[in-house]
C-alpha cells in the first residue's frame, strides 16, 4: 500500500478536485450547509477507498440526491433532524447486517422481481 503512494496521492487530488464542485452543489440544493457536504465527499472517499480495497472503486455524491435530501430536510423541519435521522437508518442498517437479515433474498423468486422492474 505504501509503495504506490507516489501514484495514488496525485490521482487522490485529482478526483477530489473533481468531485468538489459536486459536493459543495448537492449541499448548497439540498439547503444544507456547504461544510457538510465538504465533510461527507471526504470521509465517505475515506471510507468507501479504505472498506472496498478494490483498485477501480468510485464513490461520491450523485446529484439525484439533492433532491431526497431537500425534501427529507423540509419535511422534517431542520438539518439536524435530518442527521439524527441519517444516523439512526445507519445504525439500523448496521444492525441488519450483523444479524444477517438479507437472508430474505433467497426466499424471493427471481421472476417476481424481474416483473417488478
Amino acid at each position: 500500500m505504501i509503495s504506490r503512494i507516489k501514484q495514488d496521492l496525485p490521482a487522490s487530488l485529482v478526483v477530489f478536485i473533481v468531485a468538489l464542485p459536486l459536493c459543495l452543489g448537492v449541499a448548497l440544493a439540498s439547503e444544507a450547509p456547504l461544510l457538510s457536504g465538504l465533510i461527507v465527499g471526504i470521509i465517505g472517499g475515506i471510507i468507501v477507498g479504505y472498506v472496498s480495497q478494490s483498485h477501480a472503486s468510485v464513490s461520491g455524491l450523485a446529484a439525484g440526491l439533492a433532491a431526497v435530501v431537500l425534501s427529507a430536510i423540509t419535511q422534517l423541519g431542520s438539518f439536524e433532524t435530518f442527521l439524527l435521522a441519517v444516523v439512526l437508518a445507519g445504525v439500523l442498517q448496521l444492525i441488519a447486517g450483523i444479524i444477517k437479515s438479507g437472508f430474505i433474498a433467497n426466499y424471493i423468486p427471481s421472476n417476481v422481481i424481474r416483473v417488478c422492474l
